[in-house]
């Protein structure tokens, strides 16, 4: 009787088999895969030495150009108003990533939108989570899936996808800047603008259940001097048995774990801010108004880090430097440091790899591309790919693969990938932009 009355819930009760059944499935599927696939034991080894670079920009990059600085900006300079010893914003609209799966981008935007007021699009009552989902994580074009289950086939948001949606579809701006560090961090807040810091967490994840590195984005509203932490909120609140905001609203977090975690994408910053405080915000930023200071000296940091740390810190810190000759389209040289970086990776005991990494990573397919490394692009490609258990995918890899193997004239196969590519995200607009030069229709 038992399991009439539950096949019965899940049948004519669908929310009940979103919120407390999907995800244990999910959760088992996950198990079952990487107990087959150990991702870790699944290692890149570049296979080839760069020719000469491609001049200038890629033709067809899915990423945005950093915010352009108005024409009339005067030179940036750092702020010298003094710090409060302690600020905690108010105002936080608390939201959670619950009963979604890798929401961790829409919540954390869904929180930054609220700050400055924005509810979601007028006459558009779904979740706020949901609506940037839609646009920056719809995963698989499955007509006979619910948006929910379609969003879950991909498992990461890029920072431009956040920006851009913020640019497109609200009326508030965004942009993002590499390079940052604590005290930078502490003059927005004071000034009222807190940030969406990418970095990395540990948590128990599947299949052992023990602690395994994962990205994260953090919204992050407050700091301490005087207990030295930052107060950030936690949208990923595993336990469903304590409401979500008792786990994740306001956590501390010390300023030596957040910088630490932090190095893990470079620390990389999101801001989102009124049209109306963006002098405020770039005589905040300082120098790092200018999106080329800030890549040079996130490139800065990078090479002194690489030098001076060991272990995962110094994995962290030479792909860095490669994300960082990216953004200064020094391809030779980012290429040159994704090779230093990945056999630091190979090196390290299987039970250390952050074999998520690639996951919300795109440098090195910009570094081989451009650099006319096409086989080790498509290798990288299948790596990544290795370690995501299916109906799961990356559209990003799927791309970078599908330009490697046009360029190569494995047309066919480049036909297959963009299309995958396409299915998994069809709001990507360079995805769109190969598929129109191609001849390509979905």
């Amino acid at each position: 009787m038992a399991l009439v009355v539950l096949a019965v819930a899940v049948l004519y009760f669908p929310s009940f088999y979103r919120q407390h059944l999907a995800w244990r499935l999910d959760n088992l599927q996950t198990i079952v895969y990487y107990l087959i696939h150990p991702p870790q034991k699944v290692v890149f080894v570049p296979g080839q030495q760069s020719r000469t670079a491609t001049a200038g920009p890629p033709t067809a990059q899915p990423t945005s150009l950093p915010t352009p600085l108005p024409t009339d900006l005067a030179t940036p300079t750092v702020t010298s108003t003094p710090l409060p010893t302690s600020v905690v914003l108010q105002n936080i609209t608390f939201i959670d990533q619950m009963h979604r799966w890798n929401y961790c981008g829409p919540a954390n935007m869904s929180m930054a939108l609220e700050y400055w007021g924005w509810k979601g699009v007028p006459g558009d009552t779904s979740d706020l989570r949901d609506q940037i989902a839609f646009v920056v994580k719809p995963g698989a074009d499955n007509p006979d899936a619910s948006f929910i289950d379609n969003g879950n086939t991909d498992v990461n948001v890029m920072p431009y996808e956040l920006v851009d949606y913020v640019n497109d579809h609200t009326t508030l701006k965004a942009l993002y800047r590499y390079g940052g560090d604590l005290d930078l961090v502490k003059h927005l807040i004071a000034a009222g603008f807190p940030i969406i810091a990418e970095k990395g967490i540990y948590q128990a994840l599947p299949p052992e259940n023990t602690l395994q590195w994962a990205g994260h984005y953090a919204f992050t509203t407050g700091y301490d001097d005087s207990q030295q932490v930052f107060t950030w909120q936690d949208s990923y609140t595993p336990n469903d048995k304590i409401p979500p905001k008792d786990q994740g609203y306001n956590v501390k977090i010390s300023y030596a774990d957040y910088l630490s975690n932090w190095r893990a994408f470079n620390y990389l910053f999101i801001i989102v801010y009124p049209a109306d405080k963006q002098d405020d915000l770039y005589q905040v930023l300082g120098p790092w108004a200018d999106a080329t200071w800030a890549d040079q000296h996130a490139l800065a940091i990078a090479q002194q880090e690489s030098q001076s740390l060991t272990g995962l810190d110094q994995f962290f810190a030479t792909f860095n430097e490669g994300t960082s000759y990216n953004q200064l389209a020094d391809y030779g040289s980012a290429a040159t440091a994704y090779d230093q970086a990945f056999s630091l990776y190979n090196n390290m005991a299987e039970t250390d790899r952050p074999y998520r990494i690639m996951w919300y990573e795109t440098g090195p397919y910009f570094a081989y591309y451009y650099t006319s490394r096409f086989q080790d692009v498509i290798d990288l490609a299948n790596t990544t790919l290795a370690t995501i258990d299916k109906p799961r995918s990356l559209e990003e890899s799927l791309y970078w693969r599908a330009l490697a193997e046009y360029a190569i004239g494995q047309t066919g196969p480049a036909v297959t990938d963009i299309k995958q590519a396409y299915y998994y995200n069809r709001y990507l607009p360079a995805t769109l932009q190969i598929m129109q030069q191609w001849g390509v229709t979905p």
